[in-house]
């Protein structure tokens, strides 16, 4: 009989809701104004106007939260579950809402991330110091963004700038001898802002791979080494504001990383860069263009016991013009037009197709009317390698009172093949260039609420895919599996209570093969089913101290769900003391239980480990 998580989930999770409601009536305002986000509906609204499931993450979080690197500060939001391949710097997958790295479209101040030839993008490589914000929002995007939004967007936006100059810089090391160093200036004034920032780290690391070569078993090798990264970064942002009706910026990140680990390759030199520019026009005050363009490359080169491999290197152009027109109060029109490009160059000659266009239409309506809201949105893509494909969705939204709010939505997304599903061949593994794209329908509910205490929320959704593209049991090439169902519920909350700041996280999934056959009603693979997480935070004068605890439940390496891979719990322990004027000290211990465990088979974790950070920013007058 199978099993359905929603029925069974809903009644406890409103019962935990209303249980915590009825503990925290006593709770502080939270006085803080909502964070604009741009990524929902590609035009601006606050927090408490968008229809969508979102998570902002800001700079403040990141520091607070003492986080090394974008997949700590990702792990445990609310949806998304993460992958890695033996700590720092090693290939990490993310999965949100049971849906993999392949189907989450990653944007860097707007300019589309992902590789075209694995499909998803190198997280381990983003250099979190020089990171402003991160935008989450859950659902399908496509019928705004195109391909690749079934799971949802996240968007990572660099520093701005802007107003009195400011110079900044941080320093610090801890276990496994890692180091790590930042430094920036910002400024630009009134009209104008930059800001320009470097960072390095360097970890010895540890055994990334306990696999073995008979019978095979994970990296396929005995290695028992460390294996080590190294990451320089540097990040270049500005931008002018000519006069009321034009402003212009340009941005830029550049990321190289050196990378050891265990397999047929046992080390990899990696760079990825996203560079582009904007401009926006405003001809009459309803009336808004933007202009956008943008270049992303990745490039890879792979060794083998010091002797050179092979060389993949990326390319994605991509252009992009949207109109903005308020109609009335509350209505805005959205038309927009966008052209994209992925080139392929290596050295191997794996690819007999090296290249690809597509070419977007979309359209969106915003409307309010009372305590009611409605979007609107649709989208034809003409792809090059598989002709064209229309996506649209609806949501819906009602304010019960001034501070809870439902929403409901509809949507359909996609997502193309990437270049090695269709085109890759080594010898052993052969692309199908028959693959269908993956198709999406994704149904969402949630009640969503701004007490005097905080901020919560609940959502439920259903997602059915159909034609998911998955890797067939031989590893020889890929195929389309007929249909995918992930059924779950996400749980949030924020508050304060005095001086102390509470926040929980809380997701349950069920992500199951619904194809005919052995693996009917199996998990999908490394998709954990249930985590939760709890920050907890107080400021004792000069003082703050937090802690963090993240659970995630079992989840399963394969698609016959022979391999479990353990639950478990990690708890972090973080201290920070503002010493002077300008100048903070942070500790951190991490993962403080020493507990083992993996997220992929066979490949290790990080045990306890401890840091300490020295942080510099002058004070804006």
């Amino acid at each position: 009989m199978k099993q359905h998580l929603l029925p069974n989930l809903l009644p406890s999770a409103f019962a935990f809701f209303a249980v915590a409601a009825t503990s925290m009536t006593a709770f502080a305002a939270d006085n803080e104004l909502p964070p604009v986000v741009v990524t929902a509906t590609r035009t601006a609204q606050t927090v408490d106007e968008t229809l969508a499931s979102v998570t902002v993450i800001t700079r403040a979080d990141i520091e607070r939260k003492q986080a090394r690197s974008v997949e700590e500060i990702l792990g445990g939001i609310e949806g998304i579950s993460i992958a890695n391949t033996g700590g720092r710097g090693k290939q990490t997958s993310l999965f949100m809402r049971g849906a993999s790295s392949t189907q989450v479209l990653v944007l860097i101040d707007g300019i589309k991330a992902g590789s075209p030839t694995t499909g998803q993008m190198a997280f381990q490589d983003l250099p979190v110091e020089l990171i402003d914000r991160i935008e989450i929002v859950r659902g399908p995007r496509s019928s705004l963004y195109g391909s690749e939004a079934i799971g949802g967007v996240i968007q990572i936006f660099t520093k701005k700038g802007g107003g009195a100059l400011t110079p900044s810089f941080s320093l610090g090391g801890g276990s496994l001898r890692t180091g790590q160093a930042t430094a920036g200036l910002s400024g630009g004034g009134d009209r104008g802002w930059f800001n320009i920032g470097v960072s390095g780290f360097s970890t010895r690391g540890f055994d990334a791979c306990r696999g073995r070569s008979s019978p095979f078993a994970g990296c396929g090798t005995e290695e028992p080494d460390r294996d080590g990264y190294r990451n320089i970064a540097g990040t270049l942002r500005g931008g002018f504001r000519f006069n009321e009706r034009i402003e212009a910026e340009v941005h830029g990140m550049h990321a190289e990383g050196r990378n050891k680990y265990d397999g047929f390759f046992n080390e990899s030199h990696v760079a990825q860069q996203v560079f582009g520019t904007r401009v926006r026009i405003t001809p009459i005050n309803p009336w808004q263009l933007n202009f956008s363009a943008g270049r992303r490359t990745d490039n890879s080169d792979n060794f083998k016991d010091g002797a050179f491999k092979s060389r993949f290197n990326t390319q994605r152009d991509t252009l992009a013009l949207q109109s903005d027109l308020t109609v009335e109060k509350r209505q805005l029109l959205t038309l927009g037009i966008d052209h994209q490009q992925d080139r392929v160059t290596e050295s191997t000659d794996a690819f007999s197709v090296r290249s690809r266009e597509n070419r977007g239409l979309f359209a969106q309506y915003q409307i309010g009317v009372g305590q009611f809201d409605l979007q609107g949105s649709a989208r034809h893509d003409d792809n090059e390698q598989f002709g064209s494909y229309n996506t649209g969705a609806l949501a819906w939204g009602y304010a019960v009172t001034s501070g809870l709010r439902m929403v409901a939505s509809h949507g359909t997304a996609f997502k193309a093949p990437t270049f090695n599903d269709l085109y890759f061949n080594d010898g052993f593994f052969t692309g199908n260039p028959n693959l269908r794209p993956e198709r999406s329908r994704t149904t969402e509910a949630g009640l969503r609420g701004t007490p005097a205490w905080g901020r919560w929320s609940l959502n439920a959704f259903q997602t059915e895919i159909r034609d998911l593209i998955i890797t067939t049991p031989s590893f020889t090439t890929a195929q389309n599996l007929d249909e995918a169902r992930i059924q779950g519920a996400e749980f949030a909350l924020v508050t304060r209570v005095g001086a102390w700041e509470f926040a929980t996280q809380v997701t349950a999934l069920r992500p199951e093969n619904a194809t005919p056959g052995a693996n009917e009603g199996k998990i999908l693979p490394r998709r954990s089913q249930r985590s939760a997480r709890i920050d907890i935070d107080r400021r004792f004068g000069a003082h703050r101290i937090g802690l963090s605890v993240f659970g995630d439940a079992k989840r399963f390496d394969d698609a016959a769900n022979t391999t479990e891979l353990g639950g478990y719990a990690l708890l972090d322990l973080r201290w920070e003391y503002a010493f002077a004027k300008d100048w903070r000290l942070q500790a951190r211990g991490a993962n403080l239980l020493d507990k083992r465990y993996e997220t992929t088979a066979f490949y290790n974790q990080p045990g306890r480990a401890f840091f300490l950070t020295a942080r510099y920013q002058l004070s804006r007058p």
